[in-house]
């Protein structure tokens, strides 16, 4: 249905069971936080894989989509679900945009263009009344979903948190094998082949900017309303590295590999923490080690070994 090949199947059907079976084993809290920012990382990685566009900007619209729906839980005390929705909604207005302007060039010029664009909302949420400024918006209610189920119990909010990102991940994927992501591929391949054969390049990129960056604000709302909190963090711009690392470390352009990138990564940051500082030093390392051993990332390069496309 989704498109998945055989091999594919059977990754997905592990990945399910894994986390069906994971917060009985591990921290739900934990696991959430690595749920979220796989998905965040294939929502990047729909941009950057598939259409060859290297953001260095995508902490904004994950960090928007946190603002507000932490805000508009604490405030307006919505349904999560439409303070969820409203995050992705943020993420699609602000990529709409910043994309607008941004999408008109490439390579370096569009990542630095990116960047600079994600910075000016950086110092728009640091002066913003609303976003609390350094302190940012604090003690967020996780609330009720569709008004009767109660996400104050982590294990509730887990089971929504893994819907979400799965949803995500499935929806990315029909993506990638739609007639439209082929043309999105083709643009990656030889951009000035798909103008001759009279695609409109700039209006499919656009649109898969704004659906990442659609996805990157649900993650972030997802994560804001988890954790409680929504701060600067969120929308600076080591964030967007984070992001790029998790991608570059899963496999680039790979279905599952975005998410296997989150999982290493998260689980250093959580496990490594009490090396303080240390931590940034001992990621670069492994990151250099990974990125000459595993060019093509942990996925990439256990497809190429076994000849298997994941």
């Amino acid at each position: 249905m989704f498109g998945f090949t055989r091999t594919q199947t059977i990754a997905f059907l592990v990945m399910l069971v894994l986390i069906a079976l994971a917060p009985f084993f591990l921290y739900p809290v934990f696991l959430m936080r690595v749920l979220c920012m796989a998905l965040f990382a294939c929502a990047f990685n729909l941009m950057l894989g598939y259409v060859g566009l290297l953001s260095f900007g995508h902490a904004a619209y994950f960090g928007m989509g946190a603002y507000i729906t932490g805000w508009t839980m604490k405030f307006w005390h919505v349904d999560a679900s439409v303070a969820i929705a409203l995050g992705g909604l943020t993420g699609a207005i602000l990529g709409l945009c910043l994309g607008y302007l941004a999408i008109r060039r490439s390579g370096i010029y569009f990542a630095m263009i990116t960047l600079a664009l994600a910075q000016m909302v950086y110092f728009f949420c640091l002066q913003a009344p609303f976003t609390g400024g350094e302190d940012g918006i604090q003690q967020v209610p996780r609330g009720k979903l569709f008004g009767f189920i109660d996400l104050s119990n982590d294990m509730t909010m887990y089971w929504v948190v893994a819907s979400i990102f799965l949803a995500g991940f499935l929806l990315i994927h029909r993506i990638i094998h739609s007639p439209f992501g082929q043309v999105l591929k083709g643009i990656r391949e030889n951009e000035p082949r798909a103008v001759s054969l009279g695609y409109r390049t700039d209006d499919y990129k656009l649109i898969a900017f704004v659906l990442s960056c659609t996805l990157s604000g649900l993650a972030g709302g997802t994560k804001a309303l988890v954790f409680g909190i929504a701060t600067l963090t969120d929308v600076n711009y080591p964030m967007s590295g984070e992001v790029v690392l998790m991608v570059l470390l899963g496999g680039l352009g790979t279905v599952f590999g975005p998410t296997m990138g989150a999982m290493i990564l998260m689980t250093m940051e959580n496990y490594l923490a009490e090396f303080g500082a240390w931590v940034t030093v001992i990621q670069g390392v492994i990151f250099m080690v990974c990125v000459l051993a595993f060019r093509r990332g942990v996925i990439g390069e256990i497809g190429g070994l076994f000849k298997l496309k994941l």
